[in-house]
């Protein structure tokens, strides 16, 4: 299946996109990301950032073994450094930490921060707030300065992805 998406979209040379994968508008792709809809799709709405290095994929369905899930994830979220999304619901204006992990059938509900290394198993709904650890526990509250940046750094990638298409298109 060919990939379609909006000219506002940036991808970057050595990132993998493939199978069912669906972008909206202004939606950022790093170095070495893969994001793969083989067996499900991938839904990642508009100005959203997916950081360097970052595992995005689906859950298959296999009858009588398991059910499928596509992976979905809200506008304005970002997806930091080398974290893995598998098979899971991410809301609008959210943060998944380096290297974190969420697992098949987990929500991440707007306004979390899933910090960095931490592991979000399967079926487990994280509200607002920070969530650290293996497995994720809630810790507190997001303070204004970190509601303050989950936009911030949407609109800087934003910004920054212009850059980079400008630089990427002149090799």
């Amino acid at each position: 299946q060919r990939l379609k998406y909006p000219d506002s979209v940036f991808i970057h040379p050595s990132a993998v996109v493939e199978g069912d994968v669906r972008l909206a508008e202004h939606v950022n792709i790093w170095p070495m990301t893969v994001v793969r809809g083989d067996f499900e799709r991938v839904e990642i709405g508009a100005r959203t950032n997916v950081q360097d290095g970052a595992i995005l994929h689906v859950r298959g369905h296999f009858p009588n073994r398991q059910e499928g899930n596509p992976l979905l994830i809200g506008e304005e979220v970002t997806v930091g450094h080398g974290a893995c999304l598998h098979a899971c619901t991410v809301e609008s204006r959210s943060l998944i930490g380096i290297r974190a992990v969420v697992l098949d059938f987990a929500t991440i509900r707007e306004g979390a921060l899933i910090a960095a290394g931490a592991v979000v198993p399967p079926r487990k709904e994280c509200g607002p707030g920070v969530w650290s650890g293996n497995p994720a526990k809630r810790l507190r509250d997001l303070n204004s300065s970190e509601r303050e940046m989950l936009i911030w750094t949407a609109d800087n990638y934003v910004r920054l992805k212009e850059v980079w298409r400008d630089h990427c298109s002149q090799k």
